[in-house]
């Protein structure tokens, strides 16, 4: 069991927002918090053009694969994020939600991507920065 707190971020597919979410994470936090992610109905592979998009900041999750929400990692998670899963993520007594809307990057190309990767990764920071008050900004990458 980790002394860190684990991030859960959950979409339908888990092949864009949740994993952009999840690289800005990794990549803000490094390793002070636990990071996860997971669909409801998962891809295949992860959206190309997000993979592109990420890149573009620095960011590979192109080693990341699509998984199934499953009920054990929600329920040992400490803080869930969700982006459009709908009825399908489970809720747990004490947990720390957040839903963020966002628009949905499936079937996009990159240039449509990139305001939903910039958006992420402000919710990202700002959720890092209430979880981690202590570190101030000291975590911010100079990625723009």
């Amino acid at each position: 069991m980790s002394d860190k707190t684990s991030v859960l971020f959950v979409c339908v597919h888990n092949a864009g927002r949740s994993q952009m979410a999840a690289g800005w994470l990794r990549h803000l936090a490094g390793d002070t918090v636990e990071v996860r992610s997971a669909g409801s109905a998962p891809a295949e592979t992860i959206n190309p053009a997000v993979a592109q998009a990420m890149r573009e900041v620095g960011i590979d999750i192109t080693d990341q694969t699509p998984k199934l929400l499953e009920y054990a990692t929600a329920e040992s998670s400490d803080v869930i994020v969700t982006m459009g899963c709908g009825d399908t993520c489970p809720v747990f007594p004490g947990k720390r939600y957040e839903d963020w809307k966002l628009d949905d990057p499936a079937g996009k190309g990159v240039d449509a991507v990139r305001p939903i990767r910039d958006e992420i990764r402000g919710r990202v920071e700002k959720l890092l920065a209430e979880l981690n008050p202590a570190e101030g900004r000291h975590w911010r990458s100079p990625v723009s």
